[in-house]
Formats: C-alpha cells, sequence, structure tokens
C-alpha cells in the first residue's frame, strides 16, 4: 500500500475522529484542521495525527493546510459562511492539485430548500462542481448521534419520550462511524467514484415510534414518540439556547422528513466498507451511558 497524506477538517467532530483513525489505522498521514487545540485535538495527536489550526473561513489557513495532500474531507458546521469556506476550499484543493476532495453535504440540500444551511449545501456543492477539483459529495439521513443530542436525549431520559414534529415520517439513522469507514475508503479509493453524489443512510428504515421502540428494547423500559407542532418544536430548541441558524434548519428540515426526504436505507456502506452500518439498537448499546 503506498501512504498517502489527507488533510480532514471538522477533525475533532462526529465523522472527523473516525475518519482519521481509520486513515493511520490504514498507514497514512493525517494532517487533523481543527478551529483550535484543546484535549480533543491532544487526542489526535497522540494518535499520531499532525494538528493544523485554522479556520475555515481565512483562505490563508486553507492554503496552508492543503499543501502536499494527496486527499480532503471536507466537512462544515450548521452555520452561515459555508458557501465562501468551499470556494476557499476549492481554490485551496486547485492549487495543491489534490487527487480528491470528499464533500460532506446532507440529504436536505436543494436549490428549493426552505432550510438555508440546507440551501448553501447545494450551493457549495456547485462551487466545488465548477471549480474542476476531483469531488465526491455524500449526503447522509440523520446521523444516529442524533439520539443523544441534549435536546432529543433529555427528553428520552427524562420522560421517556422522543417529541418531534416528523409525523410519520421515515428515515434509517446513520452512525457517524459508519459514515467515516465510508469517507475513508472513498478518499483512499476514489477511482470510479469522482463526480458523484452518494446518499448515506443506516439499514433499516424506520418511523420515530419504531426508533423509540428500539431504544426502549434495549434500554429495558419503555419509550414512546409524541409528535409536537413546528412551533413547540421552536420553542423548545430555544430553550437550550441554540443559535437562529441552526433552529431555522431543524425546524425547516423537520418539514421535510414528514414529506420523506429523509427516507432510504443503506445501499452502498456495506458494499464499499464490507462491513453493514450498525443498527439503532446497536448505537444505543454502544452509547448506553448516554441515556442514563
Amino acid at each position: 500500500m503506498q501512504r498517502r497524506t489527507y488533510l480532514i477538517t471538522g477533525a475533532t467532530g462526529k465523522t472527523g475522529v473516525h475518519t482519521i483513525r481509520q486513515l493511520l489505522d490504514q498507514g497514512h498521514a493525517v494532517r487533523a484542521f481543527v478551529h483550535q487545540q484543546d484535549e480533543r485535538s491532544e487526542a489526535l495527536r497522540e494518535a499520531g495525527a499532525e494538528i493544523v489550526e485554522g479556520d475555515l473561513l481565512e483562505h490563508d489557513d486553507v492554503i496552508r493546510a492543503m499543501q502536499g495532500v494527496d486527499g480532503a474531507y471536507l466537512c462544515y458546521p450548521v452555520r452561515p459562511g459555508y458557501i465562501q469556506a468551499a470556494a476557499y476550499f476549492a481554490d485551496a484543493a486547485r492549487r495543491a492539485n489534490v487527487g480528491v476532495v470528499v464533500e460532506m453535504s446532507q440529504i436536505s440540500a436543494r436549490e428549493d430548500s426552505q432550510s438555508h444551511a440546507a440551501r448553501d449545501h447545494w450551493i457549495a456543492e456547485r462551487v466545488l462542481d465548477w471549480s474542476g477539483v476531483p469531488v465526491v459529495h455524500i449526503r447522509p439521513t440523520f446521523f444516529s448521534e442524533w439520539l443523544v443530542f441534549p435536546w432529543v436525549r433529555d427528553q428520552i431520559v427524562r420522560d421517556g419520550v422522543i417529541t418531534l414534529p416528523y409525523g410519520e415520517g421515515r428515515h434509517a439513522p446513520i452512525a457517524a462511524e459508519d459514515q467515516a469507514r465510508l469517507i475513508a475508503a472513498v478518499l483512499t479509493q476514489p477511482e470510479g467514484r469522482i463526480g458523484k453524489t452518494v446518499t448515506l443512510c443506516g439499514p433499516v428504515e424506520m418511523t420515530q415510534q419504531q426508533i423509540a421502540d428500539e431504544i426502549g428494547a434495549t434500554l429495558g423500559r419503555t419509550v414512546t414518540y409524541q409528535p409536537s407542532s413546528l412551533d413547540d418544536y421552536r420553542k423548545h430548541l430555544e430553550h437550550y439556547k441554540l443559535p437562529e441558524f441552526m433552529i431555522q434548519h431543524f425546524v425547516a428540515i423537520a418539514v421535510d422528513h414528514q414529506n420523506g426526504i429523509f427516507a432510504g436505507a443503506d445501499g452502498v456502506i456495506g458494499e464499499i466498507t464490507g462491513r453493514a452500518p450498525q443498527t439503532v439498537r446497536e448505537f444505543v448499546e454502544a452509547n448506553r451511558a448516554a441515556f442514563e
């Protein structure tokens, strides 16, 4: 195997951490791009990653980080500025003659989305396409990690309920660790995948009540789904002091979920990586402490 160097942004985030460990385990060099150095970046350094501190909205930082890498993973949080960040990233990748960019988009990305973040993702995809950089877009459905976000987990732990305005919509939760295996595989073996958009889902499409049932069966308690209104959901998110940009996105994609935008089940992760993504029950079991 030829040893290569990969730049991973969002390095201390959900997919970044696992992607870095996948690449290091395969013997590759990893440059971890972090916004600030802390105990999370130190853990990556101890694992063998090179740490580069910077800001995706600073062109010079991105150019510096991209120098000498063979492939790069672009992951941006739910906040304003992604179109600018994607343009900077595309320019830096062109300058460095990078062989592949894997871009973390979202399943709701489209030009007429009511979510500002989802629409930004759609435009960012186009910017990368227009740049001529060899790119693969990945569009995950809701992460399994959604279940341990405080605004979801707290109600499960305290009241035994999932309260979301998702109606009877269905999706197959996908764990970050499983996405990372695919990201690493595409970075190291991009042949035949450049220019493609890949939808990432878990193994089983489920309603919110079915997800609640799986959580309850794993934890040995009753968990139910209680649909909420969009207005109540907004108030709930505001209680957690989330930024307005994020709240607007979460409310808009709740409607998308009702309308089937997040539906689908895995058709690529098991095939490409040789291992099927984990089920909701497996995810909850692995993260049991978060629900105690």
